[in-house]
Order: structure tokens, then C-alpha cells, then sequence
């Protein structure tokens, strides 16, 4: 919703400046009039703000912007602190990657809480070299430690996720959904949740410190000083598609926000197409939730 603000500026021997509305790309339009001689150095500016959060129009140039690219997309977002929302093809089937490294070590958290136990230095090992660095050997190990898909799916259901299955043997083949992922992150970010608040901030605390060439994806949406926690997946796709799976999850926290953000991709060609992908509709959410604030 587009609104107006009126404001009374005096000076002297100056020129009126005038924000006359919205250009196409969502900036102020500014008109500069000479200033009228007749009125005392006192002239009216109008001022229009940014537009508020259109769920519509940013589904609508989303939609545009998929149909000019390869496969397809999915994404889900929400701002804790103002409460905005936003889901397309949230509730789709993705082939997770290496994002369910997350979904793993959040399981294995919760195992050890059933069972009165913290992790093991070895586990610990395991668990910062799969989220920092995205070790495949690591995940192998932690994945067999829960029970597999058996473990991943009992830990689905404690968290609420209505879209995953966990695949038996290939972590990386299971599937899962945008608004999965974020109901998962939520549990990491926020209360209530069934895992206790020292074993979030850990996984919280590794998705940070990924290592500088796994920090793309849905940190394009990040502003400076803005602090991220996630984890990315990526494969070449043989028996659930074609091209490649990339996918981005985490959260974005900064004065005044607190986003939760799950993008997945299938099919691109390369993966750089998937991160493209991935990394503007992130940042096209992203900036849409934030606002007047955008």
C-alpha cells in the first residue's frame, strides 16, 4: 500500500523538491519546481514512502522471474519479529543434499536428550566438519549413529515436519520441503522447541561458521553487519531429476528482524545456475519482508 506524508520545509532561495511517486523499480520519484516567490520561503514536499509488503506482487514477480529460468523453485520465509510470512511452492518435494545435515545433527541432539547424554568429543568432531565444511564421510557416520531414516524420521515428527522423507541409505536422496526446512529452523531460533536451548545454539553456532566457500545462497539477502547461520546443499541430480539440486536454508538476524529462509532448486543445468537462482529469490523475499524497511 502505497501512502503519502506531507511535510512543511522552509528555506530561503532555494528550489522545491518534490517526491512525486514510485518509479518502476521501487524508488522515490524526485521533481525539483523553483520555489514559489509568493510564499514566504515555505513550501509543501510530499513524500511517498516504500510500498508495504505485497504478498501479491512478489508472487507474481517470482513467478515471472521462474518461468525465464531452468526447473523449478520453491522458497519460504518469515520474519520473527514483525510476524510476515511468505511461501511459494513452500509445501513442494525437493531432493534435500546436503541441507539435511542439518535435519541429522538436529536428531542426534535430541537422541542424546532422551537419553541424559551430551555428545562425545568424536561426535562433535563429526558434527563441525558436516556443518562447516560439509563433509560427506562425517554425515555418513552421524547418519548410521541415529538410525538412519528410521532415527531421522522419529526426529521429523518431534519437530513437526510434515513433508520430509528421509531416505534409508543416501542421506542426500531424502526429500523435504521449503516449509519444512524453516519449521525446522524455527525450532533452532525460537520457543517452543524440543530441543533445549544450549543444543540450539550449537548448531545455530556451526551454521555460522560455515567456511567462506559454502557461505553463499541465502546470504545475498543479508545486509552488512547482519549476522547468517546456514547450510547449503548442492548434487547433480541421476535418478530424481535432471541437472542439479541447490538449495539454501538458514537465518538472518539484524536491528529489527529476525528471518527465517529456505530456498531448494532442481534442475538447473549447472550449479551456478542453481545458486543464481537460489541467491535472487532469497534476496527478492528477503527484501519484501523487510518492508518500509526494504
Amino acid at each position: 500500500m502505497r501512502r503519502s506524508v506531507a511535510v512543511l520545509a522552509v528555506a530561503a532561495g532555494a528550489a522545491v523538491a518534490v517526491w512525486t511517486g514510485m518509479t518502476a523499480d521501487g524508488h522515490l520519484r524526485r521533481t525539483v519546481h523553483p520555489e514559489d516567490p509568493g510564499g514566504g520561503g515555505r513550501r509543501a514536499v510530499t513524500v511517498a514512502k516504500a510500498p508495504e509488503f505485497d504478498a501479491l506482487r512478489l508472487r507474481g514477480g517470482l513467478r515471472a522471474y521462474l518461468r525465464g529460468r531452468p526447473g523449478r523453485a520453491g522458497v519460504m520465509a518469515t520474519d520473527l519479529r514483525s510476524g510476515r510470512t511468505f511461501g511459494l511452492n513452500e509445501t513442494s518435494q525437493f531432493v534435500t543434499a546436503s541441507v539435511i545435515k542439518v535435519d541429522i545433527l538436529a536428531a542426534l541432539l535430541l537422541q542424546h536428550q532422551w537419553q541424559g547424554v551430551g555428545l562425545s568429543e568424536g561426535e562433535r568432531a563429526l558434527a563441525g566438519r558436516m556443518i562447516r565444511r560439509s563433509d560427506n564421510t562425517a554425515a555418513d557416520a552421524l547418519y548410521a549413529g541415529i538410525g538412519r531414516n528410521d532415527g531421522l524420521r522419529r526426529a521429523g515428527q518431534m519437530f513437526g515436519l510434515e513433508r520430509t522423507d528421509p531416505y534409508p541409505v543416501s542421506w542426500g536422496s531424502s526429500w523435504t520441503s521449503p516449509s519444512d526446512q524453516v519449521r525446522l529452523i524455527r525450532s533452532l531460533a525460537s520457543d517452543p522447541s524440543p530441543l533445549a536451548p544450549a543444543n540450539r545454539r550449537y548448531v545455530l553456532r556451526l551454521m555460522r561458521s560455515v567456511i567462506p566457500a559454502q557461505a553463499w545462497g541465502i546470504s545475498a539477502a543479508a545486509r552488512p553487519g547482519e549476522r547468517v547461520a546456514l547450510k547449503n546443499g548442492w548434487v547433480p541430480l541421476r535418478y530424481e531429476g535432471n541437472g542439479w539440486a541447490v538449495n539454501s536454508i538458514g537465518r538472518i538476524t539484524g536491528p529489527g528482524h529476525d528471518f527465517l529462509v529456505a530456498v531448494f532448486s532442481c534442475d538447473s543445468p549447472t550449479m551456478g545456475e542453481g545458486v543464481a537462482t537460489v541467491e535472487h529469490v532469497a534476496t527478492a523475499v528477503v527484501s519484501a519482508l523487510r518492508g518500509t524497511d526494504g
